[in-house]
């Protein structure tokens, strides 16, 4: 070629390096495969057949959802085998609250410039997600865009469908008595990054490598724990009639989602203070001088995930399920205040 001739690639995208990555994928991710799936990587739109023969009448939940900044402290730290699995476990728990279980998934990634060693390490990550969620990652897209992400960037987008009997759809029946059951997170799971990025890199000045006493751990690792999912968890009592809703804290914290599922009329009683909160949050607010409303807003404060059951199931549910009695549903004394905390 003519060394004045534009071609694709000297433009930035290399598309032989995108079948590059996918041909690199494309056995890894057949590992997620089941006889529903009916389409090959690489095709225009992934095909699933639907059985709905073991439900009385399904309903398909879907989702979509990204990790956010995050994926900033993985690229500082060079490190990408567990974002994909944040992605996967996010999206999960975001549908598990209405009482789905997964059926597939479909991820996008877009990148400043085409990395295939890199691509492979993320959609590993996604499918041993996949794998323990019993989710077929069925299709998704690569997306190269020179000048709109800058080389070494990426983002990672996620959207899932899952399935639940009509019967067992959540929340059902919340009502006065009802207990708030807290279920423990890993961490940070995926969000508050960016204020905790403020607090780390700019106002204590460390590195991603240092090592935090308080913490027993580095920088990296203790923001890079994945976001867990609660589906293996819940799983045996997501159609206990007992189980009355689930609430996946995320951005917002535990005000902003609890409140999500609590029918007007009733409010969410929590007593839940600084004693209960893990050391990584105590060590944040102190680092960053917050206050407890910053911190009730932006992080999960050690709660991934909230259950109300009926109050006479406690046992029952707790010999199941590792968690801890947060609270109880109350009438609202104002009828807007739908989450108390004290």
């Amino acid at each position: 070629m003519h060394k004045n001739n534009l071609d694709y690639r000297s433009s930035g995208v290399d598309i032989r390096a995108g079948e590059e990555a996918i041909n690199s994928i494309r056995q890894i991710v057949k590992t997620t495969y089941n006889n529903n799936v009916l389409s090959e990587l690489g095709s225009f739109g992934g095909l699933y057949r639907f059985d709905g023969s073991s439900y009385n009448e399904p309903i398909l939940v879907s989702s979509t959802d990204g990790v956010g900044t995050k994926l900033r402290v993985a690229i500082q730290a060079q490190r990408f085998d567990t974002v994909g699995q944040d992605l996967v476990n996010h999206c999960v728990n975001d549908i598990l609250v209405q009482g789905a279980e997964p059926l597939f998934f479909l991820d996008y990634i877009g990148l400043g410039k085409m990395n295939p060693e890199q691509v492979k390490i993320i959609i590993s990550g996604m499918v041993k997600a996949c794998q323990e969620n019993g989710c077929a990652l069925i299709g998704g897209e690569m997306a190269e865009m020179p000048g709109f992400y800058q080389e070494g960037d990426f983002d990672l987008v996620g959207t899932i469908v899952g399935a639940v009997d009509r019967s067992s759809l959540l929340p059902r029946n919340i009502q006065v008595g009802d207990l708030i059951i807290g279920i423990p997170s890993s961490g940070l799971h995926t969000n508050g990054y960016s204020l905790v990025r403020k607090i780390i890199f700019e106002r204590l000045k460390l590195n991603i490598d240092s090592y935090v006493p308080e913490l027993n751990s580095t920088v990296e690792d203790a923001l890079l724990s994945i976001h867990k999912s609660y589906l293996p968890l819940l799983r045996p009592v997501l159609s206990k009639h007992y189980l009355h809703g689930l609430a996946h804290i995320t951005g917002g914290g535990i005000p902003g989602n609890l409140k999500r599922i609590i029918p007007d009329g009733l409010a969410a009683c929590i007593n839940y203070g600084i004693k209960d909160i893990p050391p990584l949050f105590h060590w944040l607010q102190t680092s960053g001088n917050l206050n407890w409303e910053v911190m009730l807003e932006t992080f999960n404060l050690g709660i991934g995930m909230i259950a109300v059951i009926e109050d006479k199931f406690k046992d029952e549910f707790m010999s199941i399920v590792s968690s801890k009695v947060i609270g109880y549903i109350d009438k609202s004394l104002n009828n807007k205040e739908k989450v108390i905390i004290s």
